[in-house]
């Protein structure tokens, strides 16, 4: 058989990348670059992500490379945003706008050869502007919100079940204690053995709220176990903040089509009301952001919801410039 037709091995390309091969496994991948202009482009793809951050990380197995390779993308594009986006010219926004393309086609074009090719495949669900349910190989099922986008193994071979969200979406994660189910999402890791959960990740801000079991949520050297109806937000330029106790459930509002108020803070309901109805409300008046609203909110016009709203607070209710203030 011609070298150029050898199935290469995810794990092998990341063994050799992180100078863990023997001599036998190291001669493997060299040949097989040199079989072919398609193997040596794929590999060099592979390289051009794998030398972009610094290695943190040495063990190799399918599942821990599909993370690292995750997070390696993650810290790649954003970096490349953060240092020029104050400064730049329509030529360099043009430069910038195609480097991130090419590493979006670069991390597409792995997944999509490198490791087809391989042992393992992987499957990317984008739900658009509709609410998605996806049942995985292991019987979980995620209910991903709109504008989200899940990437997963189409099997889990290794010792754990890693796959990878941006947006929102509720899981409900089949038990398997010898192989924990592991999200990654932005910076943060969310791990788990058998339980549901909401994460949510919008606008640099990322919040766990537990429904059932314990949800173990990392960042960098900090962790925090949730227990159910426990909350906690990560934001984008802070470690991990303390757990607090969930107040309603707003957050399945896209499974349920409710908002289940519970003594929940005025400025958390509004903030629901702005996704759900699609409007701006503030809260012109900051006394009124923490009084607490128990109700359930279903099928409601928003006019009926603003009435409510102001009836209970006695808060004055203006419409001006598209937007809803609360006074």
């Amino acid at each position: 058989m011609s070298n150029a037709n050898i199935h290469m091995d995810d794990d092998l390309l990341v063994k050799y990348l992180a100078g863990e091969t023997t001599l036998a496994e190291q001669q493997q991948v060299e040949d097989w670059m040199a079989a072919s202009e398609t193997n040596k482009k794929l590999f060099d793809d592979f390289k051009l992500i794998w030398d972009q951050s610094p290695v943190t990380e040495r063990n190799v197995n399918k599942d821990d490379a599909f993370i690292r390779l995750q997070n390696r993308i993650d810290k790649n594009v954003p970096a490349s945003r953060r240092t020029v986006i104050k400064k730049l010219s329509q030529k360099q926004w043009i430069g910038i706008a195609a480097s991130v393309i090419l590493i979006c086609t670069v991390l597409w074009l792995t997944f999509n050869h490198v490791y087809d090719n391989g042992s393992v495949s992987f499957v990317r669900i984008d739900s658009k502007d509709k609410v998605h349910t996806q049942s995985l190989p292991d019987g979980s099922v995620i209910t991903m919100n709109a504008r989200s986008t899940l990437v997963y193994p189409s099997r889990f071979t290794g010792n754990i079940r890693p796959v990878s969200l941006k947006g929102e979406a509720f899981f409900k994660i089949s038990p398997d204690k010898t192989k924990p189910f592991i999200i990654k999402v932005n910076d943060v890791t969310v791990r788990v053995v058998g339980t549901s959960f909401n994460i949510k990740s919008r606008d640099g801000k990322t919040e766990v709220i537990v429904e059932t079991g314990i949800v173990q949520v990392s960042k960098k050297q900090n962790s925090i176990d949730l227990n159910p109806g426990e909350q906690v937000m990560v934001t984008k330029d802070q470690d991990l903040l303390a757990k607090q106790q969930s107040k309603g459930k707003l957050y399945n509002y896209y499974l349920t089509g409710q908002l289940i108020c519970d003594k929940t803070p005025l400025s958390e309901v509004v903030q629901a009301l702005n996704e759900v109805y699609g409007v701006h409300i503030v809260i012109a008046n900051k006394s009124l952001e923490d009084l607490p609203i128990t109700t359930t909110i279903k099928g409601q016009s928003l006019n009926e919801v603003l009435e409510v709203i102001s009836g209970t607070f006695k808060i004055t209710v203006v419409r001006k410039n598209q937007q809803i203030f609360f006074k």
